[in-house]
């Protein structure tokens, strides 16, 4: 599956202004992290054991 092909959805807690967008698409295998301003921008694409670990600190952080 393309990143193209994905289903991206914005988080929950991007601003309402559109401010700070981080969008998400999930594979079997990867996780993929963009901005929506920016989307045939620069992506991320992590492990799901790396996207938990990530998601385990920035909880804590908030």
């Amino acid at each position: 599956m393309s990143t193209t092909e994905m289903v991206w959805f914005k988080s929950s807690h991007s601003g309402s202004e559109g401010a700070s967008c981080v969008e998400v698409a999930t594979s079997p295998i990867t996780v993929h992290v963009r901005d929506s301003k920016e989307i045939q921008g620069p992506r991320l694409a992590l492990s799901p054991a790396s996207w938990t670990g990530f998601i385990s600190y920035a909880a804590t952080q908030a």
